[in-house]
Parts: C-alpha cells; structure tokens; sequence
C-alpha cells in the first residue's frame, strides 16, 4: 500500500519541513485572531501546549511522549525555541 503524503495548495506532495512551516503558519494566524478577541498570550501558549502533548500522547502514547518532553528543558536552554525576526 502507498503512502500519500499531504499536498499544500493542491501542490506536489510536501516535504516534512514544508507541512511543518505551514502548520506554523496556520498556528500564528489562529493566535493572532485569539488575541485579537482578547485572549492572553499566556492563556494561548498553555492551551496550545496541552493540545499538542494531548495528541502527542493520543498518537505515541504517555511513556514515548514523557521521552519527548524529558528533553524540551535541554532544547529550550540551547535555544531552539528562540526565535529572531529578521527585519529588512
């Protein structure tokens, strides 16, 4: 049986990196329209945060998930997660 592998905008099959990117894309959008209606960032980072390891561990299950997480704190502190704007 062959995979498929989702498609962006009716394109060629996406590349990991790709869905990833518009996946992000989608997420900033739909913070951006929370905060809009007056949701807190802080209130928005938590939701998104028990989202994404609820379907983690739905998907992989707890103990593959509390792997995944024993190593944020080190991801964290090397700054994977810091993002810089580049502005032109």
């Amino acid at each position: 049986m062959d995979i498929v592998k989702p498609t962006i905008s009716g394109r060629e099959p996406a590349t990991d990196q790709e869905q990833k990117r518009a996946a992000l894309s989608y997420l900033h959008e739909a913070w951006a329209e929370a905060r809009l209606d007056g949701v807190d960032d802080d209130c928005m980072a938590q939701a998104c945060l028990f989202a994404a390891f609820a379907d983690m561990v739905s998907t992989y299950g707890e103990e593959a998930t509390a792997k995944y997480a024993d190593g944020l704190s080190k991801r964290i502190l090397n700054g994977d997660f810091s993002v810089q704007l580049l502005r032109q």
